[in-house]
């Protein structure tokens, strides 16, 4: 225990040197503040900059604050996931490149303690960032819209932020194999790209992936009854990510030992 505390105090002080404990929540915070400000705001900037002939009248319809939240999260399924594979390929491909992974491992430090460490220290940072985001989403959404129900905006919150540990999750797995980091980017975007595009086009089938958490996340800040199925989901996410994690640790550990 005492191993893993101070792992992850390691990984707290060089994400703080390194200013990721700053720029990333303020891409999250930035991303969860545009998408109400751009939906309240372009009707305006088109009638007063859109070079339109004169009574030419276009009505853009509002939209409610459950579709701005939503808009929201759209904008962190592909932004917001971009900076989390590139922010984290390097977590293990980059120590093993450097050659602070086998100086860390020397000493009497356990795999499971060193990759632990790191992925609660992730998953923490992703968490917190993720969770700003929403919240300056939804502050303004309600400054400029109304208020989304405090119940639906925490279980969607929630629901979407699993899916988001799961890419997380999915860089961490990656990234154990190579000392590459543009390596384990390409293949958690190509992953996540191909996981995306299958569950979308097999929507009832497939509600049960992890994909299917954004999916879910959308109808809690909608207001809308949701499937029962989302159980289904959150356990199969847990899972696949406790088997990543797992199988993360395994691979690592060969890679340094061969």
């Amino acid at each position: 225990m005492k191993q893993f505390q101070v792992l992850f105090k390691k990984e707290w002080l060089e994400a703080t040197r390194d200013f990721r404990w700053i720029w990333i929540p303020l891409v999250f915070i930035l991303l969860g503040i545009m998408e109400p400000l751009t939906a309240y705001y372009t009707p305006q900037i088109i009638e007063q900059f859109g070079g339109l002939p004169e009574g030419t009248v276009i009505e853009i319809p509002m939209p409610t604050a459950g579709e701005v939240l939503v808009r929201t999260a759209g904008q962190l399924n592909l932004f917001g996931v971009l900076v989390i594979i590139l922010a984290f390929m390097g977590i293990l491909a980059g120590e093993r490149n450097s050659g602070t992974a086998a100086m860390t491992l020397v000493k009497p430090v356990s795999y499971h303690a060193f990759i632990g460490a790191k992925w609660l220290h992730g998953a923490v940072l992703v968490g917190v960032s993720y969770l700003l985001g929403m919240l300056a989403s939804w502050y303004y959404t309600y400054q400029l819209f109304e208020l989304v129900k405090v119940t639906d905006f925490m279980a969607g919150t929630l629901t979407f932020g699993v899916w988001l540990l799961f890419i997380f999750t999915l860089t961490l797995f990656f990234s154990s194999f190579s000392s590459k980091a543009g390596i384990a980017a390409f293949a958690t975007l190509a992953t996540v790209i191909v996981l995306s595009t299958i569950s979308s086009l097999l929507p009832e089938k497939l509600n049960w992936t992890p994909f299917g958490l954004t999916v879910y996340a959308s109808e809690f800040w909608m207001g809308q009854e949701v499937s029962g199925r989302i159980s289904v989901a959150f356990i199969v996410t847990i899972v696949v990510m406790a088997v990543l994690a797992v199988l993360s640790i395994r691979i690592f550990r060969r890679k340094e030992l061969a």
